[in-house]
């Protein structure tokens, strides 16, 4: 016997945590239906409401992970509190949510990258495949008018030379 040794193995602790948002949806799911089994009005509003839960937090795991495209660019993408951070070994950069203008989607040397615009600044390019780069889908969520479907459709094709525009915002936030 080996000691110290993880019960997990590494590829298969990967695998789960990747999909532990769907995991954890299907499980509230699976609690909601038992609960509405145990018969009763109150069990099965109960569990009725666990398991509409469930249902939206399993898909929208799903749709994070089909945004999630493993780590294979250089640089971290960090958001904090509205703002965008991206830390490249070469270039780089910082943009607000509020003050992003223009979202497209462009090939860069490292592959597709995130081309976000804000006035009076060079867009700020990120790679999608950058780590960190996953907690971009509940930024652009938060987009006014985004089509999130086009956006992972965007993905999904093959690259087009040149930039790909997704969204543009209807009108620029004025300055107080």
């Amino acid at each position: 016997m080996t000691g110290g040794g993880d019960l997990i193995r590494p590829e298969v602790r990967r695998a789960l945590y990747r999909w532990r948002e769907v995991l954890a949806g299907l499980g509230l799911l699976a609690v909601g239906f038992w609960l509405a089994g145990l018969g009763g009005p109150f069990w099965i509003a109960a569990g009725a409401l666990i398991g509409l839960a469930g249902l939206a937090v399993s898909v929208g795991g799903l749709r994070r992970l089909r945004f999630a495209r493993g780590v294979g660019a250089p640089g971290v993408v960090q958001v904090v509190e509205g703002q965008v951070a991206y830390f490249g070994p070469e270039d780089g950069g910082f943009v607000a949510l509020d003050d992003v203008t223009a979202l497209g989607l462009a090939r860069g040397a490292s592959g597709p990258e995130w081309v976000l615009e804000q006035p009076g600044q060079p867009p700020l390019c990120v790679p999608v495949s950058a780590d960190g780069a996953e907690a971009l889908y509940d930024v652009f969520a938060a987009l006014p008018g985004i089509d999130m479907q086009a956006l992972t459709a965007a993905l999904d094709a093959p690259p087009e030379a040149g930039k790909r525009m997704l969204w543009r915002r209807a009108h620029p936030a004025a300055l107080t």
